[in-house]
């Protein structure tokens, strides 16, 4: 028998040794993956591979010992650990929330900054190199609040101003502050959210002076620290404030009562806030006047709307991986930010529900293309619940009793009071933490509900926002500040204003430029047939966009 026939019978039967290998490899982890993904999402099934010769090419079938075994059974506690573990590293999990595994409270350590200061409390002031680079970035997306600073830099309009902030610590927010502070104000600032810190920025803003306390992850009794190490300071006073919900106004008002009355304006942009503060004017104990910014035309068509419109998305993607075609998406509230949930979540191919109170918005949810219902009659039915009403307990226990395994429930609503997340800190619960910001909430049938931030605000918790639309939320901002600090004795009195037209209007016209747009000037003869000011103000007060 010549060489080349022997060598290819020994190359046919080594080949038949090693497919016969495989197939035995193949078979074995076929079992053990079956085996291993049965016993995290299909209960007791118990799948069984036929045995084959491995001679003959036969597909291997999956039997299951009971076809009509649902496949909705929840998973096995095991498999709970499993998931719980698969899932534990997410993309949310920011530079900002886990660069470091130190678990120190920043309150028990002490940090210096270059210059020597140690009057500030964040995460690690050595992100500082970090977080400039973050606010650096949103720089090129702010360009008409950065084109403000370079205009009134040199007049220093906020000179002499004193301003006590608590807002979300972001790198956007970080550009409005350096903003106040190159017009001449002292700043000191604290976190409006316990989630929403960016640890690298509020230790940028740090280095640079800025007193910052705060960070992401804070406790409730943080919170409050934070706030009172801002305002109760000795040698500095405050004469400005500028809030997002009304909890640092508040905290003056009933702890420092005699400095609140010698602040000579506040800023407020939340809903929550400014119903606090016309709550305050109503019953007589409003002692300073107060700039409604959320109101402003500015902040409510474009915040509100437009970067709600997308930061919900960004924010429900980045905790759940959900896809949204197909799902049944209840949006509780169809105000501006309802809007903006409602028509992202259509886009995507959901079937978006509404709740309302308001036959006003209602009707215009329902002209939009949406059913309005009562939250109960879909409660069983729908796979994500999203608050936006600025209420309290639009989501109760009951409810939430109600809701379907899977489900998913968060808010978009400034305040975390929408959600009755207490009720939920039970015995009979489990909470399970499966991602940064993200709770299964285990019901003793093994129902599980997915909760979203602790029902606090879920964009700036779990995600981001556009740099684009801020930049117009804290352009009126500073001009507000600017207004009420700079305004004679007399002008403003002790009540709660709306910003005035005109400003919105100078807002909006610094960010046209971003698109290169180009406005159209009226005539001598249309403007007096119109009535107006060929410079405006274009539209009476009473005017709804």
């Amino acid at each position: 028998m010549s060489a080349p026939i022997v060598e290819a019978k020994l190359e046919v039967k080594q080949a038949s040794k090693e497919v016969k290998d495989s197939e035995n490899v193949a078979e074995k982890y076929s079992v053990m993956t079956v085996s291993k993904n049965s016993e995290m999402n299909m209960g007791d099934l118990s799948p069984v591979v036929s045995a084959v010769p491995t001679h003959k090419p036969v597909k291997k079938q999956i039997q299951f010992v009971d076809d009509k075994q649902e496949f909705s059974r929840f998973p096995t506690k095991a498999g709970r650990r499993s998931l719980s573990r698969s899932i534990s590293q997410s993309s949310t999990d920011s530079y900002s929330s886990d660069s470091s595994d130190d678990e120190t409270s920043p309150r028990d350590k002490t940090q210096v900054n270059s210059k020597g200061s140690s009057d500030f409390c964040v995460k690690n002031i050595k992100q500082a190199e970090f977080g400039r680079r973050e606010i650096e970035i949103a720089e090129q997306d702010m360009s008409a609040l950065i084109s403000l600073r370079k205009r009134a830099q040199s007049e220093k309009p906020l000179a002499g101003a004193k301003i006590v902030g608590c807002t979300h610590i972001t790198a956007q927010t970080a550009v409005l502050i350096e903003t106040l502070a190159a017009l001449g104000a002292q700043c000191r600032w604290t976190a409006c959210n316990i989630y929403s810190t960016q640890n690298e920025v509020a230790a940028a803003l740090s280095e640079t002076g800025v007193a910052v306390f705060a960070w992401k992850g804070e406790s409730e009794d943080d919170f409050w620290w934070c706030i009172d190490r801002c305002v109760n300071t000795e040698g500095w006073q405050p004469n400005m404030i500028l809030d997002d919900g009304g909890d640092l106004t508040h905290w003056m008002y009933k702890k420092y009562p005699n400095v609140f009355k010698k602040i000579r304006g506040i800023v407020e942009e939340s809903v929550t806030g400014v119903h606090r503060l016309y709550q305050l004017s109503k019953a007589g104990k409003l002692c300073v006047p107060a700039m409604n910014v959320n109101d402003s035309v500015t902040k409510q068509k474009f915040d509100n709307l437009y970067c709600c419109r997308e930061s919900i998305l960004d924010g429900l993607k980045r905790t759940t991986d959900v896809m949204f075609g197909g799902k049944q998406v209840v949006v509780c509230g169809y105000g501006e930010v309802g809007k903006g949930c409602c028509a992202a979540l259509k886009a995507l191919g959901a079937i978006v529900y509404v709740t309302e109170i308001d036959p006003i918005c209602a009707l215009q949810a329902c002209m939009d293309g949406f059913r309005v219902v009562k939250l109960n009659e879909v409660i069983r039915q729908v796979d994500v619940i999203i608050t936006c009403t600025g209420n309290k307990n639009v989501v109760t226990r009951d409810q939430l009793d109600r809701m379907k395994n899977g489900s998913i429930v968060c808010n978009m609503g400034h305040s975390n009071t929408e959600i009755d997340v207490a009720s939920l800190r039970t015995p009979e619960l489990t909470w399970e933490r499966v991602r940064s910001q993200v709770d299964h909430v285990i019901w003793p049938d093994g129902k599980r509900v997915i909760l979203l931030a602790e029902g606090r605000l879920l964009n700036l918790s779990c995600s981001t926002v556009p740099t684009f639309v801020l930049s117009i939320t804290a352009t009126t901002q500073a001009l507000a500040l600017i207004e009420l600090y700079n305004a004679p004795e007399g002008r403003y009195k002790q009540d709660v204003y709306l910003l005035p037209k005109k400003m919105d209007e100078y807002v909006a016209s610094l960010h046209l430029a971003t698109f290169d747009a180009h406005l159209t000037e009226l005539t001598d003869e249309q403007a007096k047939y119109l009535g107006l000011n060929k410079n405006g103000p274009f539209k009476p007060n009473y005017y709804r966009y």
